[in-house]
């Protein structure tokens, strides 16, 4: 096992559940605190209750277990945000400060923050968006993110805090639920069709929005984080691509398994967010710099959602 102590803010939420067990995996259980405002279904390890935004609770925890790196999940994200902006924005930015003030006063080495593609905007070219392009985001959630950026990328330059990031697409799993996003409904649609034979969707037909199966996520983030420092040339936050797909388009590959599956459209606040969105990404400089490769296209992804999820409702019934 690999000699650190790794804590995990929002281990509850859609990517922190499966991140621990990867990093459990990695690292041994013991080496992998986890983390949330409550505790989860199932305690696999140590836990901790933590408030983001309680600094001295945070920095009591760290040195606690003599903590090495700190991945920051917890955050409000799109659709959710969009209800209550003024907290998303003080949950997303103060919560960030407490872990690079850490980092910066030495207490950690290293550390992990998501950013996403919401930091784009209508303006940003929405085809194979490039990693430096015009960003005006007209979310919240995209808001915090994009200056989120902008400060990890100081605390970079000016304290050598060794911080590191990536811009999310949409992501879907089948090992735990969404946390309120609006790319949410590729998540919604794989359990609908197997529970109801059909789905009706927060989206247009037509909106094609970046995406990627957990297990790319995972990958990814774990691969940037291990990666050598010198690799990591960007600090604000690497672009990465999984697929490109509309709410037709998985349909279509969920027909593949239930011929009989129907969808139809009911557009909500969430079109609005959706259409201020890239439709690809350009990911080259990840590709580059830490090697990073996708493995899940969109029929692949599918077949491995339905594999896994019809299992899940047998055993459920």
């Amino acid at each position: 096992m690999k000699s650190e102590a790794i804590l995990i803010i929002g281990s509850n939420g859609q990517i922190g559940t499966e991140l621990a067990e990867s990093l459990r995996g990695i690292y041994g259980t013991n080496n992998v605190v986890c983390s949330d405002l409550k505790l989860p279904a199932i305690e696999t390890g140590p836990f901790e209750i933590i408030d983001i935004l309680d600094r001295n609770g945070v920095y009591a925890i760290i040195k606690k277990y003599n903590i090495t790196q700190v991945y920051l999940l917890a955050a409000m994200l799109s659709a959710t945000a969009e209800k209550n902006p003024k907290f998303a924005w003080d949950l997303n930015m103060q919560g960030l400060f407490n872990i690079l003030d850490a980092a910066k006063e030495g207490l950690i080495k290293k550390v992990y923050w998501p950013s996403s593609i919401a930091v784009f905007g209508p303006t940003t070219p929405s085809i194979l968006t490039p990693q430096y392009t015009v960003m005006e985001p007209n979310t919240i959630y995209g808001i915090s993110k994009q200056a989120g950026e902008r400060f990890c990328e100081y605390y970079f330059q000016k304290y050598n805090v060794d911080v590191r990031s990536i811009r999310y697409p949409g992501l879907i799993g089948h090992k735990s639920a969404p946390g309120g996003g609006t790319t949410d409904y590729a998540v919604h649609i794989y359990h609908e069709a197997i529970k109801n034979g059909k789905y009706t969707c927060f989206l247009n037909e037509q909106t094609t929005l970046p995406m990627m199966y957990m297990p790319d996520a995972l990958r990814a983030t774990i691969s940037i984080m291990e990666a050598p420092a010198e690799n990591v040339k960007i600090r604000s936050s690497y672009n990465i691509a999984g697929m490109s797909f509309n709410p037709l388009e998985i349909a279509a590959s969920i027909q593949k398994h239930i011929p009989n599956f129907t969808i139809d459209f009911a557009p909500d606040f969430r079109q609005a967010i959706a259409d201020s969105w890239p439709k690809s990404i350009d990911d080259a400089e990840a590709r580059q710099d830490w090697f990073w490769k996708n493995e899940f296209d969109l029929q692949k992804m599918t077949d491995d959602m339905m594999l896994n999820l019809t299992k899940l409702y047998k055993q459920s019934v």
